[in-house]
């Protein structure tokens, strides 16, 4: 008889087994940790940012399976950013510039990477709150540090700006913007079964906006904190809703408007640079923004349907410039997400970008509250982008991938929850 051999696995592939199936979900703990340290970090620092975001990437690719990060990719809401990429990358072989330019103009267009892995990453991950419950209590602390030096005349620092004690007074009003509206969509939903919460949430968001009126704001965060408005009281109570908004944002902007000096001083002075513009001086904010656009336009007619090519914009307006051209118009930022796009990319990028931009709308639909959130943010990234190239910028374009990435992972994960549920 012959005896019967059984063959073992070797037992160092045995601990192997178990060490990845150990570290596994313990690398997940720390992306999601280290996605919260960034949510943390942004309002503040930029390095921090920068070092932190590349732990995450690090700490998360491992976690991350092929069939996970394809399913986002072959997706409208993952799949359009990576396209966006893709036409940038492509955009550097007709680029009439030197490499080094070609290579910096496709630096804006790396992050877009990052939107398909954050929505893989928060489909499965169950803390998603972390990143925001940091976030606002990061914004928070900012929100504190800033009336305190708005109130405290002593001081002998008073901020890198009055009031703004980090960064600049654009992201910090788009941050508080963002978070104010946050916060009402939740108060709305507690209203009923916990109105002292509710209650708190609002007083919270009424201090972020207060702050936009007397501490510090952009001109552009007043038209976005509009849009939403209107956004928010459609999507609370519909089209009377809209309306309601618009009422009483109305008085309340009226209220803020006879008790700030400082409001009145950021819009009358962009008003007067209006009315100045194309008479006496070009030489103005606003004036500045005008020659930016009316210069990428100009641009844009030269090569319609796939642009001079990524990097080209520097190039492009030095090119333009005369004897008497002040060295301000010089730009290498037109001031416009689509016009930035459309130069470089001509037609082809700037349907990719508001492809992108709509399917992530369309990813916020639902009703939920993360929804609300996701919703919130791609708005305030599209109406700025016509005034700015903010999904470009480190701060806002950041915001927008983490933000987006986060929420609408999240929406897609309560999606597949719903439907395993389903009989």
């Amino acid at each position: 008889m012959t005896a019967k051999t059984t063959i073992m696995p070797p037992r160092n592939l045995e601990s192997n087994a178990m060490a990845a199936a150990i570290r596994a979900p313990r690398l997940g703990q720390i992306a999601d940790g280290l996605a919260a340290a960034v949510a943390v970090s942004l309002p503040w620092s930029t390095s921090a940012t920068s070092i932190l975001i590349v732990l995450w990437i690090i700490a998360v690719v491992p976690t991350l399976d092929v069939a996970s990060v394809r399913r986002e990719v072959m997706s409208p809401a993952g799949g359009l950013p990576v396209l966006l990429w893709a036409l940038g990358a492509f955009g550097m072989l007709w680029a009439d510039v030197s490499w080094s330019e070609r290579i910096a103009g496709l630096s804006g267009f790396h992050k877009l990477l990052v939107i398909p892995l954050l929505l893989a990453q928060f489909r499965r991950s169950p803390h998603a709150n972390w990143v925001i419950l940091g976030f606002l209590a990061s914004s928070v602390v900012l929100l504190v540090v800033s009336w305190a030096l708005m109130l405290t005349p002593g001081l002998s620092w008073r901020g890198r700006e009055l009031g703004v004690p980090v960064k600049n007074y654009i992201l910090q009003s788009a941050i508080f913007a963002i978070c104010a509206f946050g916060l009402f969509g939740r108060a709305a939903e507690l209203w009923r079964s916990r109105p002292r919460h509710a209650v708190m949430l609002l007083v919270l968001a009424a201090a972020f906006i207060a702050n936009i009126g007397y501490v510090a704001t952009a001109r552009t965060t007043l038209v976005v904190l509009g849009v939403m408005a209107v956004l928010f009281g459609l999507r609370q109570f519909g089209w009377k809703g809209a309306v309601g908004a618009c009422l009483v944002g109305a008085v309340l902007t009226g209220a803020v408007w006879a008790s700030s000096p400082y409001l009145r001083a950021r819009v009358s002075v962009a008003v007067e640079q209006v009315r100045n513009y194309g008479t006496s001086d070009v030489d103005t904010p606003v004036g500045l923004r005008f020659e930016y656009w009316k210069k990428s336009l100009a641009f844009v007619a030269e090569a319609p349907v796939i642009g001079h090519g990524t990097g080209t914009i520097p190039a492009l307006f030095r090119r333009d410039a005369t004897a008497e051209t002040i060295p301000s118009l010089m730009t290498t930022n037109p001031h416009s997400q689509i016009l930035t796009v459309a130069v470089q990319l001509g037609i082809l990028g700037t349907a990719a970008l508001i492809a992108m931009w709509i399917a992530h709308l369309a990813l916020f639909r639902d009703g939920t509250q993360v929804a609300w959130l996701g919703l919130v943010l791609v708005t305030y990234n599209v109406v700025s982008s016509l005034f700015n190239s903010h999904l470009f910028d480190f701060g806002q374009g950041w915001l927008y991938v983490f933000g987006v990435g986060l929420t609408g992972g999240m929406v897609l994960r309560r999606a597949s929850i719903e439907t395993w549920d389903k009989p």
